[in-house]
């Protein structure tokens, strides 16, 4: 195909897309649309907002305080997952609940106020929303309609009814299609007033609110048309002597699509010092001579600024509270009464309103009297960092990539930099908030198994069953004991754009060929010690470790060696992942006839015989669970209750003991590996020499270095400049 008959073909699907989406039609079309589906042609901004989120739907995902429900929209799909939201699934379901009270008030009567510390992801919250209605709106079921004024030409003909000496065109339905040759004007709507609001209010209550059961919200049941358009409504209606088909007949339906670029539909609102509106005379603009006689003696003004931009959609105020007080004052009656006052008319809006503050203005802005004025007016949504640093980890994965930096990203680099944020941003659990067990469960966490407990319902190594079942069924309650507080979890910390500055920075440290947790750490060590930049570092250290962020460097550099000498033994080979699953499974199936006090087959001889304690006195050696209070019994009725409680909230599968007994199977890999220690370290420091290139290997040696070097970089993601560098560490601080 050459470029003219591709062209050609480009022109071709354009021209289908333009007929196939309506992107022009007459008043008498929509209305058609409208009385088919009012539900999806009569929507407020709210509604439409609200339906943008059932569009994408939500899905339940698991964490350590139970299943979450998340709303698809903010993965971002439709756009690749560019730029999406991690996290905070609370705070998507606080948002979705108010925009569903606006909707059930019929009204938008309250600011959205999304608050929490710098770098908390506000604005990729609102971003992520912004973006969906954009994409929605170019959907045949998220179309939104506006409309213009059309004024036909004098060579259509002539007439006496004031328009230039033109014509009514009395032989047409609709001037909806003119071409521009036959337009002598043609008068476009700033606030996008919706094609609705040309219906008389009370017949327009009956045709959508009784012949259809659809609720519109009350701007457009009760609402009217903008001061512009009211006064060309009226005129052609006096000129037309009452007559509200030739009236319509004026009237062009015009698709629009929400675009942030565009400022069409939604608008991002800076700190400035101005009200969001102003008006400019129309009329008096030369351009518009050829308006009819009619409409020439009307003083028309045409809208501008950010509130009629954003009409029909949604407004986003950025650090709104970084304004001086007086500049948005005028915010307590337009998000009340949804109207703003400019120089000679009031405008009436159609708009979700949602802002951003950091938690050091809104806490200045709560001691201003004026603020019980406003406090009627706001909606107050935290957005604090996240506490998961499994989740954490993901943003750091995703913004800073390979092809970024120009260097391999080492495995861990993410992980160690999420947990080191997430232990900043630790608070001090108060033991008298809890019942008696479980105070002195809480008293004793220490930030590091504080993070474990909400990221993976890890409980500390050393409990008893019963205390572990008390801590593991009360982590929610751990989780929300401060948001009560002003000074809660969450609030302070390491930002995670700070973060992924030090990632960044760490990227660029010539010691290391890769961006390792190696190099990550070193810009950890350099950080903290600028307590006078950073506020979290000013933090007085707290009895258990909190806000010891020095030594947190430390705790995590520990846990990254933990995971290095675990795939490294794992990538040897010396024992497949299976031969755990297979030796847990059976002392599983021997514990669970032993609870029934029934006997198990033997798989060898088929016979049935009773439970074999030996072995699973064996197993229960390596894994301590012998001197706990309540010995053995304890622990093996214990195993069948987690294995039952899992089950219940995973129905009809397979139970996961990887998942469930994770400190169990650590436990077994730890005990193997003990026996084997030698064996490892020879191996490790052969590594490296096969790395250096020397040639001093024997066979044997050399062909299991390289299985385990193969191992380390399929399975696990290592290259060999992060595998030695990784390695080197790891005998050093391991096994010297």
């Amino acid at each position: 195909m050459d470029a003219k008959e591709l062209l050609v073909k480009i022109g071709g699907e354009v021209h289908e897309d333009y007929s196939r989406n309506k992107r022009v039609m007459s008043f008498a079309e929509f209305f058609a649309l409208l009385v088919a589906d009012p539900a999806h042609h009569a929507r407020s901004s709210a509604q439409y907002l609200k339906d943008v989120f059932d569009h994408f739907g939500a899905v339940e995902i698991p964490s350590a305080r139970g299943p979450l429900a998340r709303w698809k929209l903010f993965d971002c799909a439709f756009d690749s997952g560019r730029d999406r939201l991690v996290g905070q699934e609370e705070v998507q379901a606080r948002i979705y609940r108010i925009v569903c009270n606006f909707v059930r008030e019929g009204r938008v009567n309250k600011l959205i106020l999304l608050h929490g510390p710098n770098g908390s992801a506000k604005s990729t919250l609102v971003s992520c929303m912004v973006r969906a209605l954009e994409h929605y709106s170019t959907l045949d079921e998220g179309a939104l309609y506006r409309f213009n004024w059309i004024f036909p030409s004098q060579k259509l003909g002539k007439s006496g009814i004031g328009f230039g000496g033109g014509s009514d065109g009395s032989d047409s339905e609709t001037y909806a299609y003119l071409d521009d040759k036959l337009i002598d004007a043609k008068i476009t709507d700033e606030l996008r007033d919706h094609p609705l609001l040309l219906i008389p209010p009370p017949l327009r209550r009956e045709l959508v609110e009784k012949k259809s059961g659809f609720s519109p919200s009350d701007h457009l049941l009760y609402g009217d048309l903008s001061h512009k358009n009211k006064q060309i409504f009226e005129a052609l209606l006096v000129a037309y002597q009452g007559d509200y088909q030739k009236v319509l007949r004026h009237v062009q339906v015009e698709r629009f699509y929400i675009s942030r670029r565009y400022r069409e539909g939604t608008v991002t609102v800076e700190p400035q010092l101005a009200v969001d509106a102003q008006a400019r005379q129309l009329t008096a603009d030369r351009s518009l001579a050829a308006l009819p006689p009619a409409l020439q003696s009307l003083s028309l003004y045409e809208y501008r600024g950010e509130l009629c931009n954003a009409n029909r959609g949604l407004i986003e105020y950025a650090d709104l509270l970084k304004r001086p007080l007086e500049s948005y004052k005028y915010l307590l009656g337009t998000v009340e009464q949804a109207h703003v006052g400019v120089d000679n008319s009031i405008l009436f809006l159609d708009t979700v309103f949602i802002g951003s503050s950091n938690e050091s203005h809104l806490a200045v802005f709560k001691e201003i009297p004026e603020f019980q004025s406003f406090k009627g007016r706001l909606e107050l949504v935290r957005v604090p960092y996240l506490l998961d640093y499994q989740l954490e980890e993901k943003i750091y994965r995703e913004q800073v990539r390979p092809g970024q930096v120009g260097k391999h990203i080492a495995p861990h680099t993410a992980r160690a930099a999420a947990l080191w944020a997430v232990l900043t941003r630790m608070r001090k659990p108060l033991p008298e908030k809890y019942p008696k067990l479980l105070a002195d469960l809480v008293a004793k966490l220490s930030p590091l198994e504080k993070a474990e407990l909400y990221a993976t319902a890890r409980t500390p190594d050393g409990l008893t069953n019963e205390q572990a079942r008390e801590l593991s069924a009360a982590i929610d309650k751990v989780w929300s004991e401060s948001e009560a507080y002003p000074n809660y979890e969450g609030r302070t910390g390491a930002s995670p754009r700070e973060i992924r500055t030090l990632i960044l920075n760490a990227a660029q440290n010539p010691k290391f060929g890769c961006v390792s947790p190696l190099a990550v750490f070193e810009e950890m060590e350099e950080l903290v010690k600028n307590v006078s930049i950073y506020e979290f570092l000013k933090q007085e250290p707290l009895p258990g470790g909190y806000h010891e962020n020095r030594k947190f460097v430390q705790v995590v550099r520990e846990r990254f060696l933990d995971y290095v000498d675990e795939e490294v033994r794992s990538s040897m080979g010396l024992v497949e992942e299976k031969q755990y699953s297979d030796l847990f499974a059976r002392y599983v199936q021997q514990v669970s006839h032993w609870v029934k006090k029934e006997k198990v087959r033997n798989p060898v001889t088929g016979r049935m015989e009773e439970p074999d304690e030996e072995f699973m006195a064996e197993v229960e050696r390596t894994l301590g669970t012998v001197s706990n209070k309540g010995g053995a019994e304890e622990a093996r009725r214990d195993v069948i209750t987690r294995i039952g409680a899992w089950s219940i909230d995973h129905p009809n599968q397979k139970p996961d003991l990887p998942h469930i007994f994770a400190r169990q199977f650590q436990l077994l890999r730890d005990s193997y590996y003990e026996q084997r220690k030698k064996l490892l370290k020879k191996t490790a420091q052969d590594l490296l020499v096969f790395l250096a290139g020397e040639a001093s290997l024997d066979r044997e040696s050399r062909e299991r270095v390289e299985r385990t070097l193969a191992t380390m970089k399929e399975q696990y993601g290592y290259c060999e400049k992060c595998a030695k560098e990784n390695v080197s560490f790891l005998l050093k601080r391991r096994y010297s």
